[in-house]
């Protein structure tokens, strides 16, 4: 496999243990975490090779972070240390009809000072063939902002792959920047998008509804506006409440439209991450499959993750392929 290369925010995830409400627990458990080192330290449990990109603070708790990335075998040359704290979420996590809590503490973090000098791009993006960027790190600060953009500039320059997760999250563009005007112009430099309706209506200025005819009409547009994109893979989920979804996932690759099963996930152990999961999957599966089977691969690898506590996803190939075959049950593997 390339090595692909991920660029974001390394956080500490705080939570009381099981389903508790902050006011009811003296204790919590931590977790680190960040969308895109979700997505990296997934890939390198398929058995990828992953360089993550970041700002960390120069602290033991810094040290403990690179130290739990360096577990999996992440690549962490190209982190820069930061005499400011790392960033901190909140989470108090849901059950039934009660849905899980988030509240961050990231504004004043080690990540919201990075600036594009501070990143050798040239050299980071040396024996890479993959980059893999989200929303969130551009809605953070003109920073991280300015500092993304120049690295997917050389990345397709050097004809990188490029997936785009562009998740747009309104409360996190407090600096001045119009969401709509920086996801389009770092859509520019992408090939693959891994989104949905809600993505596309945000980058377009559209109001398609969530029919499989008009994902297809949206994707044929999104293509249209952004030539370089190529394919357009979906994550769908359904709620029945907050410990039980569904999950399915659809695709346009420019010449067909596909869309996988639905998978049951009756009870889930945790959230978090699960989007990040599907991303690495995809990612993964699209340097081993076809495009139909990758998307059942990171369909199935987003529902494992519903299974594992904290915000990565442990599931190997093996396990995945398990699910992809229909070993549900959850049966003892001796």
């Amino acid at each position: 496999m390339s090595q692909v290369v991920t660029f974001g925010e390394v956080l500490m995830r705080l939570s009381p243990e099981g389903n508790k409400k902050f006011i009811q627990s003296n204790t919590l458990e931590f977790y680190f975490g960040g969308t895109e080192i979700n997505v990296g330290i997934s890939i390198a449990n398929f058995g990828g090779s992953v360089k993550h990109i970041s700002f960390i603070s120069n602290d033991f708790i810094g040290d403990t972070a690179i130290a739990y990335l360096n577990k999996f075998d992440v690549d962490t040359s190209s982190i820069v240390r930061s005499n400011r704290p790392l960033g901190v979420y909140f989470l108090e996590v849901g059950a039934v009809m009660r849905p899980s809590s988030i509240s961050y503490n990231r504004s004043h973090s080690a990540f919201s000072e990075i600036q594009p000098s501070m990143i050798n791009w040239e050299e980071s993006l040396i024996d890479s063939e993959w980059f893999h960027w989200t929303g969130i790190t551009p809605a953070l600060s003109q920073g991280s902002l300015d500092a993304l953009r120049e690295g997917l500039k050389l990345a397709r320059k050097k004809g990188i792959t490029v997936t785009a997760d562009p998740t747009y999250r309104s409360g996190l563009w407090k600096y001045g920047q119009d969401p709509k005007e920086a996801l389009s112009e770092l859509l520019e430099y992408s090939t693959i998008f891994i989104g949905g309706i809600n993505e596309i209506n945000e980058v377009l200025g559209t109001t398609f509804s969530y029919s499989n005819e008009d994902f297809i009409l949206a994707s044929k547009q999104l293509i249209a506006r952004f030539p370089s994109i190529e394919k357009v893979f979906d994550k769908i989920r359904t709620s029945v409440n907050s410990s039980w979804h569904k999950i399915r996932a659809r695709m346009w690759n420019g010449n067909e439209f596909r869309e996988t099963q639905d998978l049951d996930i009756t009870h889930i152990v945790d959230r978090i991450g699960t989007g990040d999961a599907f991303a690495a999957g995809l990612i993964y599966g699209l340097q081993q499959f076809d495009d139909f089977k990758a998307m059942e691969f990171a369909s199935a690898a987003c529902a494992l993750k519903h299974t594992y506590e904290g915000d990565v996803n442990f599931a190997t190939v093996k396990e995945v392929m398990g699910i992809l075959e229909g070993n549900t049950t959850g049966r003892f593997t001796r």
